[in-house]
């Protein structure tokens, strides 16, 4: 048995995983914390959000997230990725700055007009 709080919202539900009995969820105030139970467990995923440098803007850094959530053991090597990557300016909101982070298919795009 796993002890979890739920992060899909503010409530903070403590859930109960059993790993014996097919990951059922106890606590749960709604289907989405049952899911959410599931998942952290057989497979956790996580979006990455961090800054790039950007050339000749306002700021010298951008930042940025992938466009979807990737496994949790390649958040590490997903960061990495983004250490040679300098935007130029002007960047635009959702702009597409690393395509494929580490074989996932999650981009990293802009989360901020530079």
């Amino acid at each position: 048995m796993k002890n979890l709080i739920c992060i899909v919202c503010p409530r903070g539900c403590r859930l109960k995983v059993d790993e014996e009995h097919d990951y059922a969820v106890t606590g749960n105030g709604c289907p989405r914390g049952a899911e959410y139970g599931r998942i952290e467990l057989t497979n956790p995923t996580r979006v990455v959000t961090s800054t790039v440098r950007c050339a000749g803007g306002v700021h010298p850094r951008c930042p940025v997230k992938t466009d979807r959530p990737i496994p949790k053991a390649l958040v590490r090597a997903a960061a990495a990725a983004l250490d040679g990557v300098t935007l130029t300016a002007p960047a635009e909101l959702g702009q597409v700055v690393l395509s494929d982070v580490c074989g996932t298919g999650a981009s990293f795009i802009t989360t901020r007009a530079i």
